[in-house]
C-alpha cells in the first residue's frame, strides 16, 4: 500500500512539472503569425517620415536664377506699358527698383568672382519677390495711360509703345527705360496742367511745343535702343 501511494504520488509531481513547463513556453514564445507591436510602430514611423519629407520636398519649388527673374519681371513690365495697365510714373517707380537690384547683383557677383552665392540668391529673390507684387498691383490699381483720340495722344501712345518693345527686348535696360518714361512722364504732366488751363484743350502753340519735346524723346528712345547697353541674361 506504501509504495502504490508512493507511485501515485510521483505520477502527480510529473504531471503538475510537465503544466508548468508547457505554460511557460507558451507565454515566452509570440503566436506565430502575430506581428511584433515594436516592429509595426517602427515600419509605421518610417513610412510617416519618408510621406512626410516626399511633402516636404514637393511643397518647396527650387527658385529661378535671378536672371530669369529679371526677364520675366521685365516682359511682364513691357506688358502693361503696351497695354496702358502701368502708367509712365508707374514704370518710372518698378524700373528704378529694377534697376537698383540688377545694380546689387552685379556688386555681388565681383565679391565672389563672378558667382552669387546662397545667401546672395535668397536675397534677390526676395527683392524680386516684393517688386513682382509691385508689378501686379500698379496693373490692376485704377491708374491707367489715356491717350485720347488726337494728334498728341497719339504720339504719346506711339511713344510708350515703343518704350514697352525696347524693354521686352532687352535693347533697354531698366535704367534707361526708368529714365525714358521719367521723361515721358514730365511731357505728361505737361499736357495736363495746358488743358486744365484752357478749359481741356491744347492751343496750337502748345500743341507745338509738345511735339517738338516729343520729336527729343523719339531720338533718345531710338538711341537707347541701339547702344551698347542691353540686358543681359
Amino acid at each position: 500500500m506504501e509504495t502504490l501511494k508512493g507511485l501515485r504520488i510521483l505520477t502527480l509531481a510529473a504531471a503538475a512539472f510537465a503544466f508548468v513547463a508547457t505554460a511557460s513556453a507558451q507565454t515566452s514564445t509570440p503566436t506565430t503569425g502575430t506581428p511584433s507591436t515594436t516592429t509595426s510602430t517602427s515600419t509605421t514611423g518610417t513610412a510617416q517620415a519618408s510621406k512626410a519629407s516626399t511633402t516636404a520636398s514637393q511643397a518647396a519649388p527650387k527658385q529661378a536664377p535671378p536672371g530669369t527673374r529679371r526677364n520675366n519681371q521685365q516682359q511682364r513690365i513691357a506688358n502693361g506699358v503696351s497695354s496702358g495697365q502701368l502708367t509712365a510714373g508707374e514704370t518710372q517707380h518698378l524700373e528704378n527698383r529694377e534697376a537698383a537690384i540688377s545694380k546689387e547683383t552685379k556688386q555681388m557677383r565681383a565679391q565672389d568672382d563672378g558667382h552669387l552665392t546662397a545667401a546672395d540668391k535668397a536675397k534677390l529673390n526676395n527683392q524680386y519677390n516684393n517688386t513682382s507684387k509691385q508689378v501686379y498691383d500698379d496693373k490692376h490699381n485704377a491708374n491707367t495711360a489715356h491717350y485720347g483720340n488726337n494728334e498728341v495722344g497719339q504720339r504719346r501712345q506711339n511713344q510708350q509703345q515703343r518704350i514697352a518693345n525696347g524693354i521686352s527686348s532687352g535693347q533697354m535696360t531698366a535704367k534707361e527705360a526708368a529714365k525714358t518714361e521719367g521723361q515721358e512722364r514730365q511731357i505728361n504732366k505737361q499736357v495736363a496742367a495746358d488743358r486744365a488751363a484752357n478749359g481741356g484743350k491744347l492751343t496750337p502753340g502748345e500743341k507745338q511745343q509738345i511735339n517738338k519735346e516729343q520729336n527729343k524723346e523719339s531720338q533718345k528712345i531710338y538711341d537707347k535702343k541701339h547702344n551698347a547697353a542691353t540686358r543681359k541674361p
